[in-house]
């Protein structure tokens, strides 16, 4: 079965045990949005770095595997392995948690565009496009399970 959040049940679990408005998605990102900010933060931690150790070592879950390889995450460059690399380390040293982005909705470029552009956005604003990108996240791995 695939993991709708990395490493993170206790969304779901939360989202089972209240009443369903008939919207999956939505449910279970009313938990997302209602949980408080250690709560919030854990689950965007559980997400790997795109194109990082977890990748090369083949340690991601089946769904980031795949999510990254449709980008072309798993075929880089050296150079361009160099400047995820570096992008994220920054990323996680201004943030303190690794970049989230929905990879099928994007490619390569689109990704390095964005983790240079989001470098400049503020702690809270981060939080809210990571919850907003776990979300779209969440939403394709649902169209995939109809």
């Amino acid at each position: 079965m695939t993991a709708l959040f990395e490493h993170s049940p206790w969304v779901e679990e939360r989202a089972d045990a209240r009443p369903s408005s008939g919207d999956r998605h939505a449910d279970l990102m009313a938990v997302v949005q209602e949980a408080e900010i250690a709560d919030q933060l854990a689950l965007i931690r559980a997400h790997p770095e795109l194109a990082g150790k977890a990748a090369v070592n083949r340690a991601l879950t089946q769904a980031s595997a795949s999510e990254q390889a449709s980008a072309g995450l798993d075929r880089l460059t050296p150079e361009e392995f160099d400047e995820f690399h570096a992008l994220n380390a920054a990323y996680r040293a201004r943030f303190d948690f690794p970049f989230i982005i929905c990879v099928r909705l994007t490619d390569k470029a689109g990704i390095l565009a964005a983790m240079r552009a989001r470098l400049k956005n503020d702690r809270e604003q981060e939080i809210a496009t990571a919850l907003a990108q776990i979300g779209e996240i969440v939403r394709l791995r649902l169209e995939d399970l109809k």
